[in-house]
């Protein structure tokens, strides 16, 4: 049966939002070529929603021809207002945007160890509340969260884990109470870089891979198909629970220790570095990523060339066990210690697979490094307001 005239006009006014969500700003010509709608469809669809308020010019292109520039039209930016926090154990970055993702604002707080959860939650709400002002933003219309640990994935909640601060989990909900209008979602940091890395980064030509987190954590995020795989509870890619040789012990329920993250994570990045008399380079960050990144700046040093093979030694563990279940075809290297290592440590890893693993794989580092969490928070911000406002069904 045809779809009557009202529902077909649905259909291309979302097939067109969804084209300008993702490739930009367009003109009525590329509409055209990219809906395969005919000129005065796509005519009449853009008559229709820039008088919705959802479109508008945004510019022209230029003219491959003599005459005038053809208009270009975008998402209206400023119809909402988004929010995006990176949630660490030592404090919180935020960044607050427009509805295509212009940053309009950003800040950042520490959160000391010691501070209480009632005065942490409160802290970082103000920050929120304080940034979202500065931006100009009268009112958010959602709240992306990252933040370490598991996500529940019935409820879409933070579930209690041992080792992470309690106003993690108080955050969500204090934030959904002073904002009241807003959608607030979290979601695992490392799957947030991921997705960051799928969209802008190191695997924006894949479909299926892996992104190992190497941080103050281990953690590991698995794209298949293009779509990010959770598990039955959510905790798919607790890598820094997997037991591994090279330590003391087997991890238990409530504690990594043991596992992948005594080889891999950030503390015990920093104990190998000082075991090779390596000094982090200042002003270069956290320890152990400075450290990681005074060894590659001068890999001829033959101590520093040993502590980065005995490192991509560690790491090719966990990333053979990966590769050996998945078969990702590619694992890209983040977080904070990722990047520090660059291609240096990952040429050194891939190397390592060679001879232990019978699948080829290709090990690449972040290009986004650190900042992948809070950019996939506002990637999936931007896609669920967009969603949500457009009546475009998710991706």
């Amino acid at each position: 049966m045809a779809a009557s005239p009202s529902t077909a006009r649905a259909i291309n006014d979302r097939l067109a939002l969804r084209l300008l969500q993702h490739e930009g700003p367009l003109t009525a010509g590329q509409l055209k070529e990219l809906t395969g709608l005919s000129r005065p469809t796509v005519a009449d669809l853009v008559e229709r929603l820039t008088a919705a308020g959802l479109i508008e010019v945004a510019g022209e292109a230029r003219a491959q021809r003599r005459g005038p520039n053809a208009k270009l039209y975008g998402i209206v930016a400023g119809r909402a207002h988004l929010a995006a926090l990176d949630v660490r154990t030592e404090g919180v970055a935020l960044v607050v945007s427009d509805l295509v993702g212009g940053v309009l604002a950003e800040a950042s707080l520490p959160i000391a160890d010691d501070t209480g959860t009632g005065p942490a939650v409160e802290q970082a709400v103000a920050l929120v509340e304080r940034t979202a002002k500065e931006a100009g933003a009268d009112r958010l219309h959602t709240v992306g969260i990252g933040a370490p640990g598991l996500i529940d994935p019935a409820t879409g909640e933070l579930r209690d884990s041992t080792g992470l601060p309690e106003w993690h989990r108080r955050l969500v909900a204090a934030l959904q109470e002073r904002l009241p209008e807003a959608r607030v979602s979290v979601e695992n940091e490392t799957n947030l870089a991921a997705l960051a890395e799928q969209r802008d980064g190191a695997a924006s030509d894949r479909d299926t891979f892996v992104l190992l987190w190497l941080g103050h954590g281990t953690g590991a995020a698995v794209i298949l198909d293009g779509t990010l795989r959770r598990g039955a509870s959510g905790g798919t890619g607790e890598i820094g629970f997997l037991p591994v040789p090279g330590t003391r012990g087997l991890p238990s329920a409530t504690d990594c220790t043991g596992g992948f993250h005594s080889l891999a994570g950030a503390a015990a990045v920093a104990r190998l570095a000082a075991e090779h008399g390596i000094a982090p380079d200042p002003g270069a960050g956290p320890e152990a990523a400075g450290a990681v990144r005074a060894a590659v700046s001068a890999p001829g040093n033959p101590a520093h060339a040993r502590f980065l093979d005995t490192l991509a030694d560690r790491v090719a563990v966990g990333v053979a066990s990966v590769v050996a279940l998945l078969d990702p075809g590619c694992v890209v290297l983040g977080g904070e210690l990722g990047q520090a290592g660059g291609t240096e440590l990952a040429a050194r890893v891939q190397d390592r697979l060679t001879t232990m693993s019978p699948l080829p794989v290709e090990v690449r580092p972040s290009t986004l490094g650190g900042g992948a969490v809070l950019r996939g928070a506002l990637l999936t911000a931007r896609d669920h307001a967009q969603d949500e406002l457009f009546g475009v069904p998710g991706h």
